[in-house]
């Protein structure tokens, strides 16, 4: 038996994922057995390429493999496809029809989306399963296959048992060997794997370079939560190569191909999604705040020292009306104090400057400076905070969390 490395070469299988790894293991395991097998996953997960792995490393190899979407075939027709029918049998059976199970009478047979079948045929096929007999449409003659069943879908069978809507008998019979195949969201360490993939493929195919993603872009491709999964990524990264002029592509370009919807994105001023992201947003706003800070102490000077020079012996600034300034400061926009050469302070007043900075040192709080900040941010926008945490240079996601530990979320 061949490797796992050897027969994701051979099936042109991209990744390294345990639970993808897994699934292949189980999958040659299974293989020179004839047990029914039944593969699930969601849709677009690569679930056809196992049963031709089944196949290809079975004792049946050698003999007919027939895929069948039973999602795609009429509901009326179905057991004619399956099982044959007689000359005569419906209008328009014209003459005799093999089925499929006949067909591939010592070979394999795939069914895709088993679950979308109905009741009816559901027991003709658990009559397959358990004797390997079935009978072609208008006929009264049993005929015996040797046809091994492989399985699949992207349904909850579990609960369309509940549901009444498959066999419960025969979801035991199919699910005699389970292979589950995890979705791309649980295999971010293959997404940029697979997107070279890709990108080379369709970079031969059209006779170009083939597109680069740069380290942002990458960032957003793991966190996008992919419901439509390989397959969904395949016909982004085509539409990218096709459409985009500029071979190396970055976050805001890799975003205009992806839905706007999705939670899992992060923000452009964010590249981690946890520990990281917290640390560079606290940081983000702490340097506003402190660089807020300067300009506010220098406002703060010329205010006091335009009240000292209308009132020589005024004595240093009290606490309340520090927080009083700071707040008119805000509210007035007044510009920083800058000394000019004909500007001239006494030592008692120099003296009183030097107190009211050390008054206003003790009392500074930047709790209250961030919230102050935030406050006024959100009343700027009118409460939008996604224009809010922009004006703040951090993410909506600190915003949110800042305003639930300020309690200002109403």
């Amino acid at each position: 038996m061949e490797d796992i490395q050897a027969i994701k070469q051979r099936f042109e299988i991209i990744g390294n994922n345990p639970g993808l790894n897994r699934a292949i293991d189980v999958a040659t395991q299974v293989a020179p057995t004839d047990l029914s097998v039944l593969i699930t996953g969601e849709s677009g997960v690569g679930k056809e390429i196992f049963p031709r792995i089944i196949h290809a490393y079975s004792a049946r190899k050698h003999a007919s493999y027939i895929a069948v979407n039973c999602g795609a075939i009429p509901e009326g027709t179905i057991d004619s496809e399956l099982f044959g029918h007689e000359k005569g049998a419906f209008t328009g059976a014209i003459s005799d029809r093999k089925g499929y199970f006949e067909v591939t009478d010592g070979g394999t047979i795939f069914l895709d989306e088993v679950g979308e079948l109905p009741l009816s045929t559901q027991a003709r096929l658990l009559r397959v399963l358990e004797t390997g007999e079935f009978i072609r449409v208008g006929s009264s003659k049993v005929q015996k296959t040797n046809a091994r069943v492989i399985a699949a879908t992207n349904l909850d069978i579990p609960q369309a048992v509940k549901n009444g809507k498959f066999r419960e008998d025969l979801y035991y019979r199919l699910n005699t060997i389970p292979i589950i195949i995890p979705p791309l969201r649980e295999r971010k360490e293959d997404i940029p794997m697979l997107f070279r993939k890709f990108a080379a493929d369709f970079a031969e195919k059209y006779r170009m370079p083939a597109i680069r993603l740069t380290e942002d872009a990458v960032t957003i491709l793991q966190a996008f939560r992919w419901p439509g999964n390989i397959r969904q990524l395949k016909n982004i990264t085509e539409q990218i190569s096709i459409i985009e002029q500029e071979r190396l592509v970055d976050g805001p370009t890799l975003r205009k191909y992806l839905p706007e919807n999705d939670p899992m994105l992060p923000t452009l001023s964010t590249n981690h999604e946890h520990g990281d992201a917290s640390f560079a947003s606290e940081r983000e706003i702490l340097y506003k705040i402190l660089f807020d800070m300067k300009k506010d102490m220098n406002d703060l000077k010329r205010l006091v020292y335009d009240l000292m020079q209308n009132e020589p012996h005024t004595e240093p600034v009290p606490e309340q009306t520090t927080s009083l300034v700071l707040r008119h400061l805000y509210d007035n926009d007044t510009k920083p104090f800058t000394p000019t050469s004909n500007t001239t302070i006494s030592s008692r007043q120099e003296d009183s400057l030097q107190a009211t900075e050390a008054i206003i040192e003790e009392s500074f709080s930047i709790e209250e400076k961030e919230k102050e900040l935030i406050i006024k941010a959100l009343e700027k926008n009118h409460g939008k905070r996604k224009l809010a945490a922009k004006d703040l240079g951090i993410s909506e996601r600190t915003l949110y969390r800042k305003l639930k530990e300020y309690h200002l979320e109403n």
